[in-house]
């Protein structure tokens, strides 16, 4: 009865879950093609005694005529680098630095909302999510824009856990908010008034495909069944993942046309629009450091799936994703970051990581029910050392030429240290 006991409480709470499973020129993705460099030490800005370049004028002197009305003014708007999407890239997770199977105290350090008063230990998620953590959205102050280290004005994160591709879409094209919120698409729309955005970076599509409902699904099956007679979750939601791939595929692309729309309407061409993909939060089964059999995925490593299930969602469902999202980007004209490997050797409950902080630490959440400590939803995301890894890789990715490109870490280092490489 204890097995089945777990699988109803895994199955009520987790339920709750919202799992979705420097400088460079802008370019690709911003409508019309074309560029502008963001402003580095080496190009100087337009200047009162220099003419705009037409091909029949003369090198500039110091008698050439000032700007005419033919060159575009400086914006005096400030910059920005905005984030739209789910839980993936709002920066769900990001309250732990690894994982600690111990629910007392601030779980081996790796609780960063964990604050003491009187002796008694106390738990503050806002610390980490401010007031988003009361709607849902929880966007962490380590999420992959906050921690990047563009040189822009303003790093702004509008994405939100949970949100699919209809919360991405205009109030006026059958967007819904989340959370009180506005849908992300007008969101975009105030900030596109004020600022002038170099960069959009989209992450979306994991849970209209129903990501959630696979993590649950997996669970229970390893929970209710035997090691030697084990039930798998591997191909039942293989063919529920075929189904849903075309509508949530469509529902990428019609994101991207409303992001589109929105910067049209603001007069604004000139950005990078990139879709970016999934990292796998779990390894390969042969690489999971508990036995298959006995309680220790379940209580101690927060990994409860059979060796084949979790091998098919490294190998197959993963893969799977990013190949449809990277053929969504191609069709649009927009830059694919492609995160898919990203967390490779980093995940639950691998071989080659260890419980609490540090350089072996996890950089995925392990899978919470809620009841003892943080929140179901934050399961199989990238904690707080995954989130700064994206933002490493953002870093990378603005730096490089517009394009579609793989981030995956290096071994020995720690998420400051990332691998941008051509895909």
């Amino acid at each position: 009865m204890r097995r089945y006991v777990f699988a109803t409480v895994v199955l009520v709470v987790v339920a709750a879950m919202a799992v979705p499973v420097g400088a460079g020129s802008k370019g690709k993705g911003g409508g019309n093609g074309g560029g502008k460099n963001a402003t580095t030490t080496t190009t100087a800005p337009p200047t009162t005694t220099t003419a705009p370049p037409t091909t029949t004028t003369a090198p500039p002197t110091t008698t050439t005529a000032p700007p005419t009305t033919t060159t575009a003014p400086p914006t005096n708007k400030p910059t920005a680098v905005v984030t739209l999407g789910d839980s993936y890239i709002s920066g769900e997770a990001g309250r732990w630095q690894g994982n600690w199977a111990t629910p007392e105290g601030n779980r081996g350090g790796t609780d960063r909302a964990a604050y003491k008063r009187k002796g008694i230990w106390r738990y503050d998620a806002s610390r980490v999510y401010g007031d988003t953590y009361s709607n849902g959205c929880h966007r962490s102050d380590v999420s992959e824009v906050l921690t990047s280290q563009i040189a822009v004005d303003d790093q702004v994160n509008l994405a939100c856990s949970g949100a699919v591709t209809q919360n991405i879409y205009r109030a006026s094209s059958g967007g819904v908010g989340q959370g009180g919120e506005a849908p992300q698409a007008d969101q975009l729309a105030a900030l596109a008034a004020s600022h002038d955005v170099e960069m959009i970076v989209l992450s979306i599509g994991g849970n209209d495909l129903g990501f959630s409902s696979i993590i649950i699904d997996c669970t229970i099956e390893y929970n209710t069944s035997p090691s030697w007679w084990p039930n798998t979750c591997n191909g039942e939601q293989q063919a529920n993942v075929n189904a849903r791939m075309p509508a949530a595929m469509a529902g990428v692309g019609a994101a991207i046309d409303e992001i589109r729309a929105v910067m049209a309407a603001a007069g604004d061409t000139d950005y990078r629009l990139v879709l970016q993909s999934y990292p796998s939060p779990m390894p390969r089964g042969s690489e999971i450091r508990y036995s298959e059999s006995g309680w220790d995925r379940t209580s101690v490593g927060g990994c409860p799936f059979w060796d084949v299930d979790a091998t098919w969602a490294r190998d197959s469902l993963v893969p799977q994703i990013s190949s449809n999202l990277a053929s969504v980007a191609a069709a649009k004209g927009v830059e694919f970051l492609d995160l898919s490997n990203q967390l490779e050797d980093r995940e639950v409950c691998s071989v080659h990581t260890a419980h609490g902080k540090g350089p072996n630490a996890e950089w995925g959440r392990f899978l919470v029910t809620g009841l003892t400590q943080g929140d179901a939803q934050e399961s199989m995301h990238p904690n707080a050392y995954g989130q700064q890894a994206t933002g490493t890789c953002l870093n990378l990715l603005y730096a490089a030429a517009p394009g579609d490109y793989a981030c995956n870490n290096v071994a020995g280092q720690g998420p400051d240290v990332m691998s941008l490489a051509p895909g």
